[in-house]
Protein backbone atom coordinates (compact mmCIF):
# COMPACT_ATOMS: atom_id res chain seq x y z
CA UNK A 1 0.00 0.00 0.00
CA UNK A 2 1.32 2.88 -0.96
CA UNK A 3 0.83 5.93 1.57
CA UNK A 4 1.98 9.78 1.52
CA UNK A 5 2.02 12.51 4.16
CA UNK A 6 0.39 16.20 3.73
CA UNK A 7 0.73 18.58 6.46
CA UNK A 8 0.31 22.25 6.41
CA UNK A 9 2.72 25.37 6.25
CA UNK A 10 2.13 26.04 10.20
CA UNK A 11 4.21 22.90 10.58
CA UNK A 12 7.04 24.70 9.22
CA UNK A 13 8.99 21.78 8.29
CA UNK A 14 12.22 22.67 6.41
CA UNK A 15 12.12 22.30 3.29
CA UNK A 16 15.20 19.78 3.15
CA UNK A 17 13.39 17.66 5.43
CA UNK A 18 9.89 17.82 3.60
CA UNK A 19 11.94 16.31 0.60
CA UNK A 20 13.56 13.55 3.06
CA UNK A 21 10.75 12.37 4.11
CA UNK A 22 8.51 12.88 0.85
CA UNK A 23 5.97 15.35 3.24
CA UNK A 24 3.47 17.16 0.83
CA UNK A 25 2.64 20.47 2.57
CA UNK A 26 -0.34 22.74 1.60
CA UNK A 27 0.03 26.50 2.38
CA UNK A 28 -2.47 28.86 4.94
CA UNK A 29 -2.54 32.74 4.04
CA UNK A 30 -1.92 35.76 5.35
CA UNK A 31 -3.58 38.60 3.89
CA UNK A 32 -1.84 42.57 4.17
CA UNK A 33 -5.10 44.86 2.78
CA UNK A 34 -5.93 42.98 -0.90
CA UNK A 35 -2.98 41.07 -0.87
CA UNK A 36 -2.68 37.36 0.14
CA UNK A 37 0.54 35.50 0.05
CA UNK A 38 0.56 31.84 0.52
CA UNK A 39 2.63 30.88 3.57
CA UNK A 40 6.25 29.25 3.32
CA UNK A 41 5.79 29.59 -0.70
CA UNK A 42 5.13 32.86 -1.42
CA UNK A 43 6.34 34.57 1.93
CA UNK A 44 9.09 33.30 4.40
CA UNK A 45 9.86 34.04 8.23
CA UNK A 46 11.78 36.69 7.53
CA UNK A 47 9.89 38.80 4.98
CA UNK A 48 6.84 38.45 6.65
CA UNK A 49 8.07 40.66 9.76
CA UNK A 50 9.33 42.96 7.48
CA UNK A 51 6.44 43.38 5.56
CA UNK A 52 3.99 43.39 8.95
CA UNK A 53 6.66 47.13 9.89
CA UNK A 54 5.34 48.69 6.25
CA UNK A 55 1.59 48.58 7.90
CA UNK A 56 -0.49 50.01 9.97
CA UNK A 57 -2.93 47.25 10.36
CA UNK A 58 -1.97 43.67 11.23
CA UNK A 59 -2.87 41.18 8.74
CA UNK A 60 -5.10 38.53 8.69
CA UNK A 61 -5.30 35.17 7.97
CA UNK A 62 -7.20 32.41 6.40
CA UNK A 63 -6.79 28.79 5.77
CA UNK A 64 -6.23 27.16 2.29
CA UNK A 65 -9.00 26.83 0.10
CA UNK A 66 -10.90 24.00 0.16
CA UNK A 67 -11.17 23.17 -3.69
CA UNK A 68 -7.12 23.37 -2.77
CA UNK A 69 -7.12 20.51 -0.26
CA UNK A 70 -9.67 18.36 -2.86
CA UNK A 71 -6.79 18.87 -5.60
CA UNK A 72 -3.73 17.95 -3.80
CA UNK A 73 -5.89 14.97 -2.59
CA UNK A 74 -7.19 14.03 -6.03
CA UNK A 75 -3.70 14.75 -7.76
CA UNK A 76 -2.00 12.29 -4.65
CA UNK A 77 -4.51 9.65 -5.74
CA UNK A 78 -2.67 9.02 -9.17
CA UNK A 79 0.13 7.46 -7.18
CA UNK A 80 -1.03 6.99 -3.43
CA UNK A 81 -3.81 4.85 -2.13
CA UNK A 82 -3.79 6.43 1.19
CA UNK A 83 -3.13 9.67 2.51
CA UNK A 84 -1.99 10.88 6.41
CA UNK A 85 -3.10 14.49 6.06
CA UNK A 86 -2.08 16.06 9.54
CA UNK A 87 -3.18 19.40 10.51
CA UNK A 88 -3.38 22.37 13.17
CA UNK A 89 -5.10 22.29 15.78
CA UNK A 90 -8.62 22.32 15.16
CA UNK A 91 -9.73 24.67 17.79
CA UNK A 92 -7.78 27.82 16.16
CA UNK A 93 -7.98 26.93 12.41
CA UNK A 94 -10.94 25.04 10.05
CA UNK A 95 -7.94 23.34 8.30
CA UNK A 96 -8.86 19.83 9.53
CA UNK A 97 -12.21 19.70 9.49
CA UNK A 98 -11.62 20.74 5.72
CA UNK A 99 -9.28 17.62 5.27
CA UNK A 100 -11.89 15.63 7.07
CA UNK A 101 -14.52 16.59 4.60
CA UNK A 102 -12.44 16.29 1.63
CA UNK A 103 -12.31 12.53 2.44
CA UNK A 104 -16.58 12.05 1.47
CA UNK A 105 -15.58 13.82 -1.83
CA UNK A 106 -12.63 11.67 -3.78
CA UNK A 107 -12.70 8.56 -4.85
CA UNK A 108 -9.12 7.44 -6.05
CA UNK A 109 -7.39 7.99 -2.60
CA UNK A 110 -8.76 7.65 1.17
CA UNK A 111 -8.17 10.30 3.27
CA UNK A 112 -6.81 10.07 7.06
CA UNK A 113 -7.11 13.57 8.87
CA UNK A 114 -5.29 13.90 12.08
CA UNK A 115 -5.62 16.57 14.54
CA UNK A 116 -2.72 17.08 15.79
CA UNK A 117 -4.21 19.77 18.21
CA UNK A 118 -0.94 22.21 18.51
CA UNK A 119 0.94 23.58 15.65
CA UNK A 120 4.50 24.60 14.59
CA UNK A 121 7.19 22.31 14.24
CA UNK A 122 5.96 20.07 17.48
CA UNK A 123 2.83 19.28 14.43
CA UNK A 124 5.71 18.83 11.85
CA UNK A 125 7.04 16.36 14.82
CA UNK A 126 3.67 14.28 14.00
CA UNK A 127 4.68 14.62 10.21
CA UNK A 128 8.13 13.56 9.96
CA UNK A 129 6.98 10.43 12.45
CA UNK A 130 3.82 9.45 9.95
CA UNK A 131 6.72 9.53 6.83
CA UNK A 132 8.83 7.23 9.63
CA UNK A 133 6.36 4.63 10.22
CA UNK A 134 5.32 4.34 6.43
CA UNK A 135 8.64 3.30 5.75
CA UNK A 136 8.46 0.46 8.05
CA UNK A 137 5.75 -0.77 6.87
CA UNK A 138 3.17 0.26 9.01
CA UNK A 139 -0.72 0.46 7.69
CA UNK A 140 -2.44 4.16 7.77
CA UNK A 141 -5.05 3.01 11.05
CA UNK A 142 -1.86 2.03 12.64
CA UNK A 143 0.29 5.38 11.97
CA UNK A 144 -3.10 7.35 13.41
CA UNK A 145 -2.99 5.12 16.60
CA UNK A 146 1.07 5.89 17.05
CA UNK A 147 0.12 9.31 16.37
CA UNK A 148 -2.58 9.19 18.94
CA UNK A 149 0.20 7.69 21.56
CA UNK A 150 2.74 10.40 20.58
CA UNK A 151 0.18 13.18 21.13
CA UNK A 152 0.25 12.32 24.79
CA UNK A 153 3.94 13.56 25.43
CA UNK A 154 3.19 16.70 23.20
CA UNK A 155 4.08 19.93 25.21
CA UNK A 156 4.65 23.38 23.83
CA UNK A 157 5.22 26.76 26.00
CA UNK A 158 5.49 30.09 24.79
CA UNK A 159 5.48 33.90 25.81
CA UNK A 160 4.91 36.94 23.55
CA UNK A 161 6.21 40.46 23.92
CA UNK A 162 3.28 42.32 22.83
CA UNK A 163 -0.03 41.51 24.37
CA UNK A 164 -1.82 43.70 21.48
CA UNK A 165 -2.15 40.68 19.30
CA UNK A 166 -3.71 38.58 21.58
CA UNK A 167 -6.40 41.14 22.96
CA UNK A 168 -7.17 41.33 18.86
CA UNK A 169 -7.01 37.93 18.52
CA UNK A 170 -9.48 37.45 21.91
CA UNK A 171 -7.20 35.22 23.98
CA UNK A 172 -7.06 38.10 26.41
CA UNK A 173 -9.52 41.34 27.02
CA UNK A 174 -8.98 44.98 26.09
CA UNK A 175 -8.68 45.67 30.25
CA UNK A 176 -6.48 42.34 30.42
CA UNK A 177 -4.29 43.61 27.99
CA UNK A 178 -4.25 47.02 29.06
CA UNK A 179 -3.85 45.93 32.64
CA UNK A 180 -0.95 43.65 31.24
CA UNK A 181 1.11 46.05 29.27
CA UNK A 182 1.35 48.59 32.26
CA UNK A 183 2.67 45.92 34.74
CA UNK A 184 4.43 44.49 32.27
CA UNK A 185 2.63 40.73 31.90
CA UNK A 186 4.52 38.29 29.89
CA UNK A 187 1.77 35.52 29.92
CA UNK A 188 3.16 31.65 29.17
CA UNK A 189 0.64 30.25 27.03
CA UNK A 190 0.16 26.85 25.45
CA UNK A 191 -2.30 24.66 23.81
CA UNK A 192 -5.33 23.19 26.75
CA UNK A 193 -8.44 21.39 24.92
CA UNK A 194 -7.08 22.72 21.12
CA UNK A 195 -7.06 26.11 21.84
CA UNK A 196 -4.21 28.73 22.89
CA UNK A 197 -4.91 29.81 26.50
CA UNK A 198 -2.39 31.44 29.52
CA UNK A 199 -0.66 29.12 31.45
CA UNK A 200 0.99 31.13 33.70
CA UNK A 201 1.44 34.89 33.86
CA UNK A 202 5.18 36.02 34.68
CA UNK A 203 6.49 39.76 35.46
CA UNK A 204 9.67 39.78 32.63
CA UNK A 205 10.90 37.91 29.60
CA UNK A 206 13.67 36.52 31.54
CA UNK A 207 11.77 34.76 33.75
CA UNK A 208 9.06 33.52 31.27
CA UNK A 209 11.88 31.94 29.36
CA UNK A 210 13.34 29.99 32.74
CA UNK A 211 10.03 28.95 33.82
CA UNK A 212 9.74 27.30 30.27
CA UNK A 213 13.40 25.96 30.81
CA UNK A 214 11.41 24.16 34.49
CA UNK A 215 9.20 22.70 32.20
CA UNK A 216 10.99 21.35 29.59
CA UNK A 217 12.95 20.01 32.67
CA UNK A 218 10.43 18.19 34.05
CA UNK A 219 10.29 15.87 30.70
CA UNK A 220 13.89 15.97 29.52
CA UNK A 221 14.96 14.69 32.88
CA UNK A 222 13.84 11.29 32.43
CA UNK A 223 16.63 10.48 29.85
CA UNK A 224 13.81 9.42 26.69
CA UNK A 225 14.71 10.20 23.34
CA UNK A 226 12.94 13.24 22.44
CA UNK A 227 12.60 16.28 19.75
CA UNK A 228 12.22 19.64 20.56
CA UNK A 229 12.52 23.04 19.00
CA UNK A 230 13.02 26.28 20.34
CA UNK A 231 10.73 28.52 18.19
CA UNK A 232 11.16 32.28 17.49
CA UNK A 233 9.40 35.18 16.07
CA UNK A 234 12.27 36.96 14.42
CA UNK A 235 14.83 35.84 17.09
CA UNK A 236 16.91 33.73 15.52
CA UNK A 237 19.83 34.31 17.57
CA UNK A 238 18.33 34.38 20.42
CA UNK A 239 16.97 30.47 19.89
CA UNK A 240 20.53 29.77 18.97
CA UNK A 241 21.47 30.94 22.28
CA UNK A 242 18.96 28.63 24.16
CA UNK A 243 19.61 25.61 22.00
CA UNK A 244 23.26 25.50 22.95
CA UNK A 245 22.41 26.10 26.18
CA UNK A 246 20.02 23.14 26.07
CA UNK A 247 21.78 21.32 23.89
CA UNK A 248 24.95 20.69 25.91
CA UNK A 249 22.38 19.91 29.71
CA UNK A 250 20.33 17.63 27.60
CA UNK A 251 22.39 15.22 24.92
CA UNK A 252 19.24 12.44 24.39
CA UNK A 253 17.53 15.93 23.05
CA UNK A 254 17.13 16.59 19.30
CA UNK A 255 17.18 20.20 18.88
CA UNK A 256 15.93 22.43 16.25
CA UNK A 257 15.95 26.21 15.52
CA UNK A 258 12.41 26.97 14.46
CA UNK A 259 10.13 29.65 13.92
CA UNK A 260 6.60 31.30 14.20
CA UNK A 261 5.52 31.64 10.11
CA UNK A 262 3.35 34.04 8.72
CA UNK A 263 0.30 32.71 10.51
CA UNK A 264 0.89 31.92 13.73
CA UNK A 265 3.13 35.05 14.37
CA UNK A 266 0.08 36.98 12.72
CA UNK A 267 -1.48 36.05 16.03
CA UNK A 268 1.23 35.99 18.67
CA UNK A 269 3.73 39.19 17.49
CA UNK A 270 7.30 39.62 16.70
CA UNK A 271 9.17 39.01 19.79
CA UNK A 272 7.60 35.69 20.51
CA UNK A 273 9.79 33.05 21.66
CA UNK A 274 8.52 29.41 22.77
CA UNK A 275 9.30 25.65 23.14
CA UNK A 276 7.75 22.64 22.32
CA UNK A 277 8.60 18.83 22.42
CA UNK A 278 7.35 15.17 22.80
CA UNK A 279 8.62 11.89 22.92
CA UNK A 280 9.61 9.69 20.08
Amino acid sequence: MKIAVVTDSTAYIPKEIREQNHIHMIPLNVVFGNESYREETEIDWRSFYKEVKKHDELPTTSQPAFGELLALYEELGKTYDAVISIHLSSGISGTYNSAASANAMVDNIEVYPFDSEISCLVQGFFAIKAAQLIKSGYAPEDIIKELDEMKKTQRAYFMVDDLAHLQRGGRLSSAQAFIGGLLKVKPILHFDNKLIVPFEKIRTRKKAILRIYELLEEDASKGLPMKAAVIHANREEEADEIIKELSAKYPHVDFYNSYFGAVIGTHLGEGAIGIGWCFM
